[in-house]
């Protein structure tokens, strides 16, 4: 098969995890060796290299990400009669965590560059009600979080943030996870940072919400006696395997985001000019989690991309408050509306090489000069 021809898959995850094989399987053994395939001691030393890595004092493993955000909103006693403000332009989890908590979300427009929570429309949005704002790090960019940092001192709010995406980026020297009151990142396998299946964390600097959300996510249970429940929890606990897994490929996940670097760069100086990239913060260090770009005509874009052999994605194709579960909290957003119609994620991982991009951009080129 020629290069030409090559199939470029969205995401490379057996190129990813290959290389790790045979780790995989032996701390997989030493789980079935030792029994403990919940609370063992791979989970408290993932935890414990996770916060250290976040800059941060605590982290508690989750089931998944959503938990995470649902856990922060509930150990901040954040609930009925509240309102939270979300981007709209963000996977539908972050909504789902405030409704789950029985809070409102209030959708608020991104910037128009970077599509991120636009800090002004969060200031606008609050009222008497809001109890927290969610920046959410998306595509592996972090928010301004200067300026969202600004907002929810001014009005006394918790500054949430939505790290899913945005495993080691940076924004004015601080990691993704040490800013807010709490981080929720998630592990899905297909994260910067991924489990090999469903997983989670809650990081942050407080150490008594962290206690709380590991109570929460342990059924409620006294921190004196595991026979009694002395909260009103549920049951969201990261695996021992999937621990051990994160343990193994943690110390990779600053050379893998470097190779998405390199990877948005070159697409970046190869890309058509009728394909715009989205653009990042000056202080913002990103890390890629997906290369979004705004085009015209998608369809047929995405048309010319399929018979190429070359994958994409769309992050995200209906904003949240125009989903039809969330039609209660319809509004006019005009920037995350317009933007909704043009984005599409191009490939990205940190196997992508120099041909590939290449081609991707010339299949690109070949379809919107």
């Amino acid at each position: 098969m020629s290069d030409q021809h090559e199939p470029v898959p969205f995401l490379d995850l057996a190129g990813v995890n290959g290389a790790l094989r045979a780790e995989f399987e032996r701390a997989y053994s030493e789980v079935l060796g030792h029994g403990r395939f919940i609370n063992g001691p791979e989970v408290g030393r993932f935890e414990a290299e996770y916060a250290e890595y976040c800059q941060a004092r605590a982290a508690v493993g989750v089931g998944n990400g959503t938990d995470a955000l649902e856990l922060i909103l509930a150990g901040l006693g954040i609930g009925p009669g509240d309102e939270v403000i979300v981007p709209a332009n963000t996977f539908i989890a972050t909504a789902e965590a405030v409704l789950y908590v029985g809070a409102r979300p209030r959708f608020v427009d991104v910037l128009p560059d970077t599509l991120l929570l636009d800090p002004d429309a969060a200031d606008a949005a609050v009222n008497k009600n809001t109890a927290a704002i969610i920046g959410v790090h998306l595509f592996g960019q972090m928010v301004d979080t200067d300026r969202l940092l600004e907002v929810t001192r001014k009005h006394s709010l918790a500054f949430i943030e939505d790290a899913a995406q945005a495993h080691g980026a940076r924004f004015a020297g601080q990691r993704a996870g040490s800013v807010g009151v709490a981080a929720g990142f998630s592990f899905y396998p297909g994260k910067n940072l991924g489990a090999l299946g469903d997983g989670g964390a809650v990081v942050t600097q407080d150490a008594e919400l962290a206690a709380k959300i590991r109570r929460l996510a342990d059924h409620g249970r006294s921190a004196d006696s595991r026979f009694h429940h002395d909260l009103r929890g549920r049951n969201s606990r990261l695996d021992s395997v999937q621990a051990a897994a994160l343990s193994l490929k943690l110390p990779g996940l600053d050379q893998g985001n470097a190779g998405r670097v390199r990877a948005w760069e070159q697409y970046v100086n190869e890309l058509p000019p009728t394909v715009r990239p989205v653009t990042r913060h000056p202080k913002a260090e990103a890390v890629y989690h997906v290369a979004v770009v705004e085009v015209d005509e998608r369809d047929k874009v995405c048309t010319a991309l399929d018979e190429a052999g070359i994958g994409w994605g769309l992050h995200y194709k209906t904003p949240c408050h125009l989903d039809s579960a969330y039609s209660e909290f319809k509004e006019s957003l005009p920037v995350a509306e317009a933007a909704a119609d043009r984005i599409l994620s191009l490939p990205m991982s940190p196997t992508l090489t120099e041909r590939q991009v290449s081609r991707v951009c010339e299949v690109l080129r070949s379809v919107t000069a």
